[in-house]
């Protein structure tokens, strides 16, 4: 929608001569794409469309559940079960009636991200995990896209600014050039496994959707090629200077056909066990020589009902191998990563000696396909 100069709407914003109407006229004219409508998408959303951002794509293919709503305030109880996409769009447009909302009520994957990312100026990644993280990046670098990139863990948050034209000819880093390669299983949990203080993804989200207003703007001094950290317990911040990688461009896919052809979820895995999806899963459950192991934390929710299993805690399982004695074993817990480096520690004891299974996605899909 064109914007009206003078709209009461935003009279507090372009009183800012930093910004002025001709900032708020950019800001109508940038199109901006949030993936993920979760912990950081939400707090990010709201700010955008209340800032007057005149396009926004939101791309999530989640629904929300009780446990979102400590920290996802888009959304209230009455909500629960409804796709995330959707209500967010809903709301936002009840918000802002001005702007344009895309939804994408589906999971970004190779063949679809960068279609729908070449659309958008900028690209805000509200993920939570590392294969998404990757692939968003490679697509931005391809389709030279400017990222904003945050993440959130226990009580820390980061945020940065990479793919973006400087102006001075000092080159745009990427996300490879901090993180090259994804880490190790279980080297770092998400927040469905480490936890997260609810207010967090509030305070990083928000900082994510001040640094795209700053970007369209041109305001300020935005986090281009920097890392900042936050701390919520201690309220430290600390900076952190990137730098390109020579080693890191080889990385990405140097096409787009490539990249369609790319396997993320394959490349930021481990592949010492073999993973199953819901439907094997079932079909094992038949099987009375396999045994289901669950590998989450004791008092760990939400308890899980409809067949037998055993509970090992990854944190003593490695102690508790020897007590294992089926040939046929499933491992799971709550996202599937765990349960990937419990079936490494129990390959390696045994070798092929047993057949060791982890479930792709975790034990959430199994409440969700009893509900259906």
């Amino acid at each position: 929608m064109a914007y009206k100069k003078g709209n009461p709407r935003y009279q507090r914003q372009t009183s800012l001569t930093e910004i002025g109407e001709t900032g708020q006229e950019k800001l109508a004219n940038a199109k901006v794409l949030v993936v993920g409508a979760g912990g950081l998408g939400c707090p990010a959303l709201l700010y955008l469309a209340g800032a007057g951002i005149g396009t926004i794509g939101i791309v999530d293919h989640d629904a929300v559940s009780l446990s979102n709503l400590h920290r996802q305030v888009l959304y209230s109880s009455d909500d629960i079960g409804l796709s995330k996409v959707l209500r967010a769009a809903d709301i936002l447009t009840a918000l802002n009636p001005e702007i344009d909302i895309i939804s994408y009520n589906e999971m970004l994957n190779p063949q679809n991200t960068h279609s729908i990312i070449s659309q958008y100026d900028f690209v805000v990644d509200g993920t939570d995990n590392f294969a998404s993280r990757y692939m968003i990046n490679d697509a931005c670098v391809l389709s030279g896209k400017t990222l904003i990139y945050g993440a959130i863990s226990r009580f820390e948050g980061q945020v940065a600014v990479f793919n973006h034209e400087t102006g001075d000819g000092s080159a745009k880093t990427n996300y490879r050039d901090l993180f090259p390669n994804p880490p190790a299983e279980n080297e770092i949990l998400n927040c469905e496994e480490a936890g997260v203080i609810g207010v967090l993804p509030g305070i990083i989200g928000t900082m994510m959707a001040n640094e795209v207003i700053k970007l369209v703007t041109g305001v300020g001094l935005p986090l281009v090629n920097r890392l900042m950290t936050y701390n919520s317990l201690t309220n430290q911040i600390y900076e952190l200077q990137i730098q390109p990688r020579e080693d890191t461009r080889s990385l990405i896919p140097e096409s787009v056909n490539t990249f369609r052809q790319t396997d993320y979820d394959w490349s930021c895995s481990n592949h010492s066990a073999n993973q199953i999806d819901m439907n094997l899963f079932k079909q094992m459950m038949k099987d009375p020589t396999v045994s289901f192991i669950d590998v989450r934390e004791i008092n760990e929710t939400p308890i899980v009902e409809g067949f037998n299993y055993s509970k090992l805690p990854l944190s003593t399982f490695e102690s508790s191998i020897n007590g294992i004695t089926a040939e046929n074993v499933v491992l799971f817990c709550q996202s599937g990563k765990r349960s990937l480096s419990a079936a490494r520690m129990l390959t390696e004891r045994y070798g092929n000696s047993k057949k060791v299974y982890s479930l792709r996605g975790g034990i959430a899909s199994w409440n969700n396909s009893r509900e259906d």
